[in-house]
């Protein structure tokens, strides 16, 4: 029997491949690991309707770990935990980095409409046309953005090139405050994105709370992930185990390793460290 009871893996990068689908070797293996009677929570950057196609293509039953750490759902919505930004925080987050207007959005833990606000929508931009089309339904317009904070977001959210965005996040920790800056960082599109979210907040934090929560121990956590926004998780699991497409800042701690998200890296792991080898 495995000493594993419950698996952290992380979405894009992870559970997908290169081309946004879930391997049918994935989706096979974390069935036999629920069988076997470990439990699984998906920590993903998307927030619950983003992440929705995803986990509805696997088998039940998920926790799921959304927005960087900020909010838990059960599978079918209900929210188990939650940790919202302080409105006050994202109104002075979004005047200290005017320059980066264009790009920010902020998200909110609502239904459907206006769970993602931006100044502005370029609805054929180049670089997020796929997103907008995807979300239609669940964006809005406000000018100026602040008006958009009548209730505590649950982050503020900016997006672009990886060298802008690494700026970004350096511009934000020096500026300092009541909030975390999250990097998740796509080197192989020039994308990036820097999520700010509660202080203290992360998939690591929120995986902690939960183990302690369903009563495990961090030594029968297994986490998977492949960028920048899984190190804290991968941190406190006391299996981590980094995709072999996992940036290299993530493969330099020495962690056991995959294979690529092309080659089903997932159920490749779930196969060596929970289902013996089989």
């Amino acid at each position: 029997m495995t000493s594993i009871r419950l698996l952290a893996l992380d979405i894009d990068g992870t559970i997908l491949d290169s081309h946004g689908h879930v391997p049918d070797a994935n989706r096979d293996a974390i069935a036999r690991a629920i069988d076997a009677g470990v439990e699984v929570a998906l920590a993903t950057g998307r927030r619950y309707d983003f992440a929705r196609p995803i986990f509805e293509k696997l088998p039940a039953p998920l926790t799921l770990i959304l927005s960087n750490g900020a909010i838990v759902k059960t599978r079918d919505g209900e929210t188990v935990m939650r940790s919202l930004l302080p409105r006050e925080v994202a109104h002075d987050v979004l005047t200290r980095v005017p320059e980066h207007r264009e790009s920010a959005a902020v998200v909110f833990d609502r239904p459907r409409a206006g769970q993602v606000v931006f100044e502005a929508i370029d609805w054929e931009h180049p670089r997020h046309e796929r997103f907008f089309a995807s979300n239609r339904p669940f964006l809005s317009e406000v000018a100026p953005l602040e008006k958009c904070l009548t209730e505590d977001p649950i982050q503020v959210m900016f997006s672009g090139g990886c060298g802008e965005m690494r700026k970004l996040l350096e511009q934000l920790q020096q500026i300092g405050g009541d909030f975390s800056a999250t990097l998740t960082e796509y080197e192989h599109r020039d994308f990036s994105l820097v999520d700010v979210v509660r202080a203290g907040c992360s998939k690591g934090s929120a995986l902690r709370e939960w183990v302690t929560r369903r009563g495990f121990q961090p030594r029968e956590v297994m986490a998977i992930g492949d960028n920048l926004n899984d190190l804290e998780m991968l941190e406190f699991a006391g299996v981590p185990v980094v995709m072999g497409n996992g940036l290299e800042e993530l493969k330099a701690r020495g962690w056991a390793m995959t294979a690529h998200n092309d080659d089903a890296g997932v159920a490749e792991a779930i196969r060596r460290f929970i289902l013996g080898g089989t």
